[in-house]
């Protein structure tokens, strides 16, 4: 089988490295806009059997014709570019999975379920850590348990060495930082579907040392589709990002003076809109490509064989030193490159459109992160 990669990032180069380290597809290609972005990935992977191809997304008849000598599609690609490519991968008859990112967007893509049935194809929006990742261990959760009072999702991409003012760097857009943080997180409580504010509800949660006490906030994205899909099954959900302790304060005083605002505004004789501003301050200012560390802890607690069990997880993932790959890359990545080699296996074989959490594997997904030494500790305590 021929795989394709949408984007010559930090992302589309972490899955193409996982591709062609553990699965058995005969072609790995790689396209980006960015000939820089593609020298930089090419040099890093040291690959001479992975491909590279110059195109623009928006060049649709280009795609379109590279789709169609491909099976699988992957998208790396900022996810305002999802929904399109999952028509055209439909209308190609080609798999297709994406990192997510915007529940909007994923919405979208779920309502061509229909089409993506006659045309016998799968296609997987969320596939990276949160949602992705977090949403499979939640349908594990569902699995195991005959009841569930709730479950709380906690994640965060963090530098190793924090650095002021904001103890954060870059391990993805900017923009796409503002967006978790500005747009409405959603909450599944008692059989309710409700939106809350971004950047509220603070806790203290507790790691092992040298990270000990860290914050964690309600921001968006990270449900995903989990609360319409648990409705009847789950009492309460959440997600919430992790931070150092100080950032949510800090972040918050930014949104405040209107920093995150997409109207333009008026200075001098020049017209900004403060969003631009703001990311492309973040992008020049913060570090990015630095150690860094993924926390992850999904806490749980229900009824199984009239028994009340509380279930914790647990993950500290850390930068890859040999092979250049940030916490952030192997969290998100790696779970969109196993995905994508279960279908190639037949290991996922349904046509439509679905999220990882209703048409992924738990045990073999889990048994293919820990030979990627992604490893996921789980505690389970009867109450």
């Amino acid at each position: 089988m021929k795989i394709l990669i949408l984007g010559a990032g930090m992302m589309g180069r972490a899955i193409a490295f996982d591709l062609d380290k553990y699965s058995n597809f005969t072609n790995i290609e790689i396209v980006d806009k960015d000939t820089k972005a593609i020298q930089t990935t090419k040099k890093i992977l040291k690959n001479k059997n992975i491909k590279y191809i110059k195109i623009n997304l928006k060049n649709t008849q280009s795609v379109k014709e590279l789709f169609k000598k491909h099976d699988i599609v992957i998208s790396a690609a900022p996810y305002k570019y999802n929904y399109l490519l999952a028509k055209l991968a439909i209308k190609t008859k080609k798999h297709f999975l994406d990192l997510g990112g915007n529940n909007d967007i994923v919405k979208k893509e779920l309502s061509l379920f229909k089409k993506a049935e006659k045309n016998n194809v799968t296609i997987i929006p969320d596939c990276g850590l949160a949602p992705g990742l977090t949403s499979i261990i939640t349908r594990e959760i569902v699995e195991n348990m005959d009841n569930i009072k709730y479950v709380k999702i906690r994640v965060g991409g963090l530098p190793l060495n924090p650095k002021p003012p904001l103890n954060y760097q870059i391990v993805f857009s900017p923009n796409g930082l503002i967006n978790e943080y500005t747009e409405n997180s959603i909450v599944l409580d008692h059989g309710k579907i409700i939106q809350k504010k971004s950047m509220t509800e603070l806790e203290t949660i507790i790691f092992p040392k040298p990270f000990n006490k860290m914050e964690a906030f309600l921001t968006s994205g990270g449900c995903s589709t989990l609360p319409y899909t648990y409705k009847n099954k789950i009492e309460y959900l959440d997600y919430k990002t992790i931070r150092y302790p100080g950032h949510c304060e800090k972040f918050k005083t930014l949104l405040a003076l209107g920093l995150a605002d997409k109207n333009k505004i008026k200075i001098g004789k020049q017209k900004i809109i403060p969003r631009e501003v703001l990311s492309n301050l973040l992008l020049k200012n913060l570090p990015k490509n630095e150690e860094d560390v993924v926390l992850l802890k999904v806490t749980s607690e229900g009824i199984k064989n009239k028994i009340t069990k509380k279930i914790k997880y647990t993950m500290i993932d850390y930068y890859d030193k040999t092979n250049k790959i940030t916490a952030m890359m192997r969290t998100t990545a790696y779970p969109t490159s196993i995905i994508a080699q279960m279908i190639e296996k037949g290991l996922i074989n349904k046509s439509g459109v679905y999220c990882p959490h209703e048409i992924v594997l738990c045990k073999p997904f889990f048994k293919d992160l820990k030979r990627r030494n992604i490893i996921i500790k789980k505690n389970i305590t009867s109450v």
